[in-house]
């Protein structure tokens, strides 16, 4: 045979492989003709094949027919063996195309069969369509997708991983799908060198969900080289979550000491000035709280489109109907008890019954929902610590009515003869300065401050009858412990009694903790009897 022949013989058979082959490539790459393997009674090996196959071929589309798969909404026609998303309807099934979603007309259900689905299945479908969006073009969905593929942890993956680390972009998207990998590789068979550098990147994201993934990896493994690299891993993870449970321990106790600081604002300015036991100062911000209440039960049936601002709303009004019941209270009965503490306090007391039994007569016994505006829901995370919206906004708000607290005090006539008035009240009052009057306003402007903390705590609490008092007793240890009469004392006050309680309780429990933050503001007052801010004056030191 001649070079010329063997040359055209090799040409037609290369011709002859590429015109027979290609139509297999095309096809398997196909995959409208791919989701139609799941037609006919095939074994559960033979779907997860053609899932993976799906899988392969990284067309986005097949997310929708991978869904119903696993919702158990693909069927097959037994005419034909053609494979359709179905929906009920009535006797029959409308059909809908599984790759475009687009009508494919109706049949009767007994000429339908579903493909038949189990656990695995379901696990199979849920890392294919990990596998997929991690070419999406929304990164939010690469990132759901990472973290999808993270905690299945299967091997399978780490090819299609690696394909897609080496096309992103995003910073953030790269870290979590390197994560991915290294739970992958933990779980793979792959060499002890490439498993003890998964562990460092376990590590570095520092999760408890990596402490586990490390843990049951140091404990299966045999390599001893692995197991070293797992367990520094895993020492290295504890010290980073101990860190954050002590941030979030320190985070939910200024969150509980601006709770007490709203409660307590009002009560430092009554006590200090006019040094009246207010025990019924628990309900000026229960009476705040059943404000917050009325004002959104009025907006959803009147104005729904205004329940966003109905707190903003009730903050005004919270002040005005507080302020003046504590105006009455301070005209009608405690005005004639002063320099009699003994017996302001049982007044005051009975006052508070009074309401208390007042709320349950009109709104009833039972605890009313007061509801949180979009922009007081939900959570976001800091490193491994959660910080919800509401309690943020309450700090925030605590620390706003403190600074405008501060400004009145120091801004306004009516702070300069308060404090005239707390410092020597004889000498004011020879200065032409009305105490009857500063008194009235005083007691009324902390009656109002406890009205708006109670819209504040009707985000965080029950809203009850009762609400008043879980607050009062630590109110008057804020107030004793911060210094009587003493704004920045309050501040420091809540926020030290907050934090202690919190670090307390783990140990402690609830109720033993508070029991030990009361013994030691008792021996604390032992060595300081007006409190770490003292008030001065001619009329304190009297």
């Amino acid at each position: 045979m001649t070079p010329s022949i063997r040359w055209l013989l090799a040409a037609l058979t290369f011709l002859f492989s590429a015109i027979s082959v290609a139509p297999v490539h095309a096809q398997e790459s196909d995959p409208a003709a791919t989701i139609q393997k799941f037609g006919g009674k095939q074994s559960y090996d033979e779907t997860e094949a053609v899932i993976s196959e799906l899988a392969a071929t990284g067309d986005a589309r097949v997310a929708r027919a991978l869904r119903a798969l696993r919702e158990g909404d693909l069927y097959w026609r037994e005419s034909d063996e053609a494979v359709f998303i179905a929906e009920r309807n009535g006797d029959n099934y409308d059909l809908l195309d599984p790759l475009t979603g687009e009508p494919a007309g109706s049949e009767p259900r007994g000429d339908m069969s579903k493909v038949r689905v189990k656990n695995s299945i379901r696990n199979a479908v849920t890392t294919a369509l990990g596998s997929l969006t991690l070419r999406a073009e929304n990164p939010a969905q690469r990132m759901r997708a990472a973290e999808t593929l993270f905690s299945e942890a299967d091997p399978e993956m780490i090819e299609p991983l690696d394909a897609a680390i080496e096309a992103e972009s995003n910073a953030d998207v790269l870290i979590r799908m390197q994560e991915a990998r290294a739970a992958a590789v933990l779980a793979s068979d792959r060499p002890a060198p490439e498993k003890a550098e998964a562990a460092q990147v376990l590590a570095n994201r520092g999760d408890r969900e990596s402490l586990t993934m490390l843990n049951r990896f140091a404990n299966s493994t045999e390599d001893q080289a692995a197991r070293t690299a797992a367990i520094a891993a895993i020492a290295a993870i504890e010290n980073n979550i101990a860190f954050w449970n002590q941030a979030q321990n320190i985070w939910y106790g200024l969150s509980l000491g601006s709770v007490l600081l709203l409660a307590a604002i009002g009560l430092a300015i009554t006590f200090g000035v006019m040094g009246v036991i207010n025990m019924a100062h628990g309900e000026m911000v229960m009476l705040g709280a059943y404000t917050t209440f009325v004002v959104q039960e009025f907006i959803r049936t009147s104005a729904p489109g205004l329940f966003e601002w109905s707190l903003l709303i009730a903050l005004p009004l919270a002040f005005l109907v507080s302020g003046t019941v504590g105006l009455v209270m301070e005209r009608g009965l405690i005005r004639f008890l002063y320099g009699r503490p003994l017996e302001t306090l049982l007044a005051t007391f009975g006052v508070s019954l009074i309401l208390q039994q007042a709320v349950r007569t009109i709104f009833g016994p039972s605890n009313r929902e007061v509801g949180n505006p979009d922009w007081m829901s939900g959570a976001f995370d800091i490193g491994l610590m959660s910080v919800t919206w509401n309690r943020l906004w309450i700090i925030i708000f605590a620390l706003a009515v403190f600074a405008a607290l501060l400004i009145v005090l120091n801004k306004t006539p009516l702070g300069l003869q308060m404090r005239a008035v707390t410092q020597n009240r004889s000498m004011a009052s020879a200065m032409g300065i009305r105490t009857p009057w500063v008194d009235a306003m005083t007691f009324a402007l902390g009656s109002g401050i406890a009205g708006i903390a109670g819209v504040a705590l009707s985000q965080v609490d029950n809203v009850s009858p009762n609400l008043g008092q879980g607050y009062i007793i630590d109110s008057f240890m804020v107030v004793v412990f911060g210094g009587v009469g003493n704004l920045w004392g309050t501040l420091v006050g809540a926020m030290s009694l907050g934090i202690l309680n919190k670090f307390l309780e783990p140990y402690a429990g609830a109720v033993l903790g508070k029991i030990v933050v009361l013994v030691l503001i008792i021996l604390f007052i032992q060595k300081r009897p007006r409190g770490l801010f003292a008030q001065k004056g001619r009329f304190v030191d009297a």
